[in-house]
């Protein structure tokens, strides 16, 4: 393979994808991505075969995986979220698969119970609750896109003699939000609800409020059940990727041995990435809580510096406390397919990550301010 050569307009088209990619990753905003990442290190293991295939806590016959850094990416999150003794988890495709597999683990305990989410909650949700075929209700946010915990509270009251099922953002898609996990659990307890079920979608702020004082608790220390972080978000990766973690007891229900390969079938896919279990780990080692620390600061202090800056020139602008989204007010087409940018009804958002400086701002701001000033 190594002799074989692309056609030359091949190998123009490959290089002008490159360029055309470099050129879109300067002035990328709007999603939540750190582009601030580099695992030249690590390039040797792409020429590997690796596949996770299995669970990572039980030996397989496929040899070539990455195991061995998988169960400590794990163990990681595991002890960010509180969850002590009791807990598995694996590296996943995403954000989408951890609530995917949250939600799967819910429907198995609970299969007659009610999921209930709100109107901000990620889009995948309703995709995964028709997959799974559960039964569910949306309840109404606040304006800031925190979950209403009176509408909450007043319709489990109603169907109190199901099992409620809940989806808690930790940082919605649009505004930042986070619902109160603790509040939740007092509405439960406050029902009298036998039996219950609390998923946190964290893919963003999961990787942010453990590197907070004073933060929203969301853990499993505060009765949450599973746990879906991004890790292409906050960390960084050049390829999607994810965290589930789960309370072990729950995930114990729905294993499986597969003779074929030798393991227990506990993921929600077969083959698995074994690439970013790699990338996760040499980032965690590389970057101690200090660090994380730093970072989460400094994408604070650039989001309140980019609510100012929107101020100046006229923007209705803020962000949600413990949140890194910028929300203002709709702009044009043109600004929002330059800068990628999220939009939804009459606002929009930009998303400080980890690369993005008060120079990058400053550059969406000019052309912000620029657009203002055209007759």
């Amino acid at each position: 393979m190594k002799n074989l050569k692309l056609a030359p307009q091949d190998q123009k088209k490959l290089d002008q994808l490159f360029v055309n990619l470099k050129i879109e990753s300067s002035h990328f905003i709007g999603y939540p991505c750190n582009l601030g990442f580099d695992y030249t290190e690590l390039h040797p293991f792409l020429n590997l075969g690796i596949n996770n295939v299995g669970d990572p806590f039980v030996s397989s016959n496929y040899h070539v995986n990455s195991h061995v850094l998988e169960r400590e990416v794990v163990e990681y999150f595991a002890q960010l979220t509180h969850a002590k003794d009791n807990y598995w988890g694996y590296v996943t495709n995403g954000g989408t698969e951890g609530n995917m597999y949250g939600l799967y683990l819910a429907r198995e305990l609970h299969p007659q119970g009610v999921v209930y989410y709100s109107q901000d909650t990620h889009y995948s949700i309703a995709k995964i609750l028709r997959i799974l075929r559960m039964k569910n209700i949306m309840i109404r946010s606040q304006d800031n896109g925190e979950i209403d915990y009176e509408d909450l509270e007043e319709t489990i009251r109603i169907k109190r003699h199901v099992t409620p099922i809940i989806v808690a953002n930790i940082g919605t898609t649009m505004k930042g939000a986070i619902d109160n996990v603790p509040k939740i659990q007092g509405i439960l307890k406050k029902l009298a609800m036998p039996t219950q079920y609390i998923h946190c979608d964290a893919a963003l702020s999961g990787m942010i409020l453990p590197f907070v004082e004073d933060a929203p608790a969301f853990g499993f220390d505060s009765g949450t059940d599973s746990i879906a972080i991004s890790g292409h978000k906050f960390i960084g990766s050049p390829i999607p990727c994810g965290i589930a973690i789960a309370k072990k007891e729950n995930v114990d229900r729905i294993a499986r041995a597969i003779e074929y390969v030798g393991s227990l079938d506990t993921t929600l896919t077969g083959s698995r990435n074994g690439i970013t279990p790699i990338f996760l780990w040499y980032a965690l080692k590389t970057r101690g809580p200090e660090h994380f620390k730093l970072m989460v600061q400094q994408c604070f202090d650039i989001a309140d510096y980019a609510i100012s800056e929107l101020k100046r020139i006229g923007q209705t602008a803020w962000r949600n406390p413990f949140s890194t989204t910028v929300v203002f007010d709709y702009p044009s087409i043109d600004i929002i397919n330059k800068w990628q940018l999220a939009s939804y009804q009459d606002i929009a958002h930009l998303i400080v990550m980890p690369h993005v400086t008060k120079e990058w701002v400053n550059r969406f701001i000019a052309d912000l301010a620029q657009e203002g000033n055209q007759p």
